[in-house]
């Protein structure tokens, strides 16, 4: 198990890090989500043992790590830690580039190699020199890379931000079903949340250096708490609830996404369409409600300001107000 307690951290005075706590376990994948600048980055790099800090500990098994103060090379032998810079031997191939993080003695070396090569989707590349690849192919060898030694614990900062969408969903699958067949604690700081909503057991949320929300990817979605929280996951709809209930004075409001809200055909909330955007599956519609802009979901297209009727189920209402 790992565990993370009461970690506080500054590279000047100001902490930039303040309070965390956590725990995941072998095998787990931990998503830790947050803004730009929140942390997420800094908090990967104190768990390997990069960065120092005098308030907390982070401890693996019960033992306590002492972090580079007390290391000549920075960094926990049983970790693996993949940057957003990729650190590859740009003169040497693909192959060698994993190989090299394989013992020699190793007799299924080769074997491992081309399983590693599966999972990042790279076989056909072997043989390519590291400099000939484009970024996203760079970004996929170095995640075959750290993964060669099979660490006990993987961590990842942004490891897909360079690959194209098309081929980013198949090496998530894949690249998380190899780690959990191996156990391996894998936690990425990551902006995409489909990386955690699909495939994390628990999401942590970072703002300001603060951990403001823990739970499962469903339990998060579900109940956001914050706007926040639910603007990671999709849309998100602010509404003054007297906007919903012009019976009520109250100064709550009401967080709903695209999908909790529903077109009636001629009975519910009043509204204006303002925009219709193809989404593929769907169309999002934004509209205006008084002086509150909304988005939601439906089969077509609506017209440039059109007076439409929308309604939105009472569980939703009573689940969602902050």
């Amino acid at each position: 198990m790992l565990k993370a307690a009461n970690i506080s951290f500054g590279y000047t005075s100001k902490e930039v890090i303040k309070n965390i706590s956590f725990k995941a376990n072998k095998g787990d994948y931990i998503a830790i989500i947050g803004e730009s600048g929140s942390g997420k980055s800094t908090l990967l790099e104190i768990i390997y043992g990069l960065l120092h800090i005098e308030k907390g500990t982070v401890y693996w098994n019960d033992k306590k790590l002492l972090g580079p103060n007390f290391r000549l090379i920075p960094g926990e032998d049983f970790m693996k830690y993949l940057p957003q810079d990729f650190d590859l031997m740009p003169y040497t191939t693909v192959e060698e580039n994993i190989g090299k993080y394989i013992s020699s003695q190793d007799k299924n070396k080769k074997k491992r190699i081309r399983e590693l090569l599966k999972v990042v989707d790279m076989k056909e590349f072997s043989q390519t020199k590291v400099q000939n690849l484009s970024v996203g192919q760079k970004q996929r060898v170095s995640i075959a890379k750290v993964i060669a030694k099979e660490p006990q614990v993987l961590l990842l900062d942004e490891p897909f931000s360079h690959i194209d969408n098309f081929r980013k969903n198949k090496l998530r699958r894949d690249l998380f079903k190899y780690l959990k067949s191996k156990n391996i604690l894998c936690i990425v700081a990551t902006h995409d949340t489909t990386d955690a909503l699909s495939f994390a057991d628990k999401i942590l949320v970072i703002r300001n250096g603060k951990l403001i929300a823990k739970n499962t990817p469903e339990k998060l979605y579900k109940n956001p708490k914050s706007a926040y929280i639910a603007s990671f996951f999709d849309e998100i709809n602010k509404i003054p609830l007297s906007e919903i209930d012009t019976s009520t004075t109250s100064k709550y409001t009401v967080l709903l996404y695209p999908n909790e809200i529903k077109l009636t055909t001629n009975e519910g909330i009043k509204a204006t369409v303002v925009s219709s955007f193809f989404k593929g599956s769907h169309y999002l519609i934004e509209a205006l409600l008084n002086k509150t802009t909304l988005f939601f979901e439906h089969d077509a297209s609506l017209k440039k300001d059109a007076q439409i009727f929308i309604k939105i189920d009472a569980d939703a209402i009573s689940r969602n107000v902050v």
